[in-house]
């Protein structure tokens, strides 16, 4: 993607260059699942798809990983439990998700009424006037590196966005889970 800003690490640009995509599909999407390939091995061993995919020219090729969006995740299966059913081929190197939730500021904390469950703390959350929509890009390796992208709503611009590899801990472990055996 042309507009992805330049990152030293691979996994860096993987996660703006996908953050960049989600972003372009605009608000209020379902997550997207994404395997990660190397893109110097799937030029060799699937060049019609490397093709298809705009990696043919070596400038588009230079890109150490190439994120590849995966089927739809089933509406109403909750995330954990279907990043339980996942298992990748040896080809993929990694995988990444992005998804969009409300997230409070860490001094609300204090405030969350004890005893709610999930549905009722949704509830709660998103009628907090402190309430924060944000999109979380996170990706995983096999060999355990992370990396991740958070984009608030209010602040929906590419040099808005916060980068880091433990910005969404449990996400990116959800995510290690499924390369486990």
């Amino acid at each position: 993607m042309s507009n992805t800003p330049m990152a030293a690490n691979p996994l860096t640009r993987a996660v703006l260059e996908i953050d960049e995509y989600a972003s372009g599909l605009g608000w209020d999407q379902p997550a997207r699942l994404f395997a990660l390939v190397d893109t110097a091995r799937l030029r060799v061993q699937e060049p019609g798809l490397a093709a298809q995919l705009g990696l043919a020219d070596e400038e588009q090729a230079a890109a150490a990983l190439t994120p590849i969006e995966q089927d739809e995740i089933p509406a109403g299966k909750p995330l954990d439990e279907f990043l339980g059913t996942i298992a990748w081929p040896d080809a993929v190197v990694g995988c990444a998700l992005t998804v969009e939730r409300l997230m409070l500021p860490p001094s609300a904390e204090a405030q969350v009424p004890e005893g709610l469950n999930e549905a009722k703390l949704a509830k709660w959350v998103a009628a907090h006037p402190e309430r924060q929509e944000v999109r979380m890009t996170v990706a995983v390796l096999r060999d355990g590196s992370r990396d991740s992208a958070v984009r608030l709503r209010e602040k929906d611009t590419p040099t808005e966005v916060l980068t880091g590899a433990d910005l969404v801990p449990g996400l990116a472990q959800a995510l290690s889970a499924t390369f486990e055996e």
